[in-house]
């Protein structure tokens, strides 16, 4: 097939790629500031309820625009190709898919019983800046080949 027929599947990639990046920079961001929140001694900004409901719900939406990446990225690679595994972005994405739903796993798993989840869930989204980073690399090199 040609391209023109898939520039809104590729529309909708760029558009979930650019959204999962600022998901991923607000929960950094809400993450830090629920850390200080446990560890002050003094009253932090703002309530902690809100920041973990806007981080509970930027997870979520981050776990949904990643699943819908990979699902665009495997109907657009088989329909452009007939076949996957063209570069090593596969391989990044999948590894992308699998941090952030182990990082969404870990952090249902947070609580004072399980003392491993918090520091796996905090270590697993450190990782996953540098699976978005590559993921994001090897796209651009994907996307150099559709352009004229």
């Amino acid at each position: 097939m040609n391209l023109p027929s898939f520039l809104w599947l590729w529309k909708i990639a760029a558009w979930s790629m650019g959204l999962s990046l600022l998901a991923y920079l607000v929960l950094a961001f809400t993450g830090v500031w629920m850390f200080r929140a446990r560890t002050s001694q003094t009253p932090f900004l703002g309530g902690n309820k809100e920041v973990r409901s806007l981080h509970y719900i930027m997870g979520i939406s981050m776990v949904g625009l990643v699943l819908l990446l990979l699902a665009v990225g495997i109907v657009g690679t088989l329909g452009h190709f007939g076949s996957l595994g063209h570069s090593s972005h596969l391989i990044a994405g999948l590894i992308v898919v699998a941090l952030v739903l182990l990082s969404a796993f870990s952090a249902t798993q947070i609580s004072a019983r399980r003392p491993w989840a918090r520091p796996l869930h905090i270590s697993i989204n450190i990782i996953l800046f540098g699976g978005f980073a590559w993921v994001s690399l090897t796209g651009w090199i994907v996307v150099q080949k559709y352009l004229p």
